[in-house]
């Protein structure tokens, strides 16, 4: 069993304050995320960001093929951390930790992905052909979508 990890850091130009709203509203993330994905929130957007938490989605990661996506919050730390897993969805494992820190100029995010391919052998094989570097486009588009929203980040000395 290969469990692969994606790691993401972002530096912005706001408050804790100001990146926790954003981040902690699940309307938000379809602004981050790809218009090829075809992203579509079902239920669960309608409050903000709680543990226990059940959010429904349509995705369209691969050829056009749409696909529902189930996340559960499981933990919150108010401007700290939450963590989403997947409960059903197109991967055999999805664990997404979101961290963020106060730093001099804005906030510091990070980003972990645990994540599993299903499918065995085959899913190994195809993950650095087609999964992994979709992932990674995906989060260089987040990494691009906040920037525009928010600016960039300059070293505060």
């Amino acid at each position: 069993m290969k469990i692969y990890t994606l790691k993401s850091i972002q530096r912005l130009p706001i408050s804790i304050e100001e990146a926790w709203s954003f981040f902690s509203d699940p309307k938000n993330l379809k602004t981050i995320t790809p218009d090829y994905m075809g992203f579509i929130t079902l239920s669960g957007h309608d409050r903000s960001m709680f543990a226990g938490q059940i959010i429904q989605y349509i995705v369209t990661p691969v050829m056009g093929i749409p696909m529902k996506w189930v996340t559960e919050i499981t933990h919150v730390q108010e401007q700290k951390y939450f963590v989403d897993e997947q409960r059903f969805g197109p991967y055999a494992l999805w664990h997404h930790k979101h961290f963020f820190k106060e730093i001099p100029g804005g906030v510091e995010m990070e980003d972990i992905v645990d994540y599993k391919i299903p499918m065995g052998i085959i899913g190994q094989m195809v993950h650095p052909i087609l999964v992994q570097p979709k992932l990674k486009e995906i989060f260089d588009y987040r990494t691009q979508k906040l920037t525009e929203l928010f600016g960039t980040y300059t070293e505060t000395l």
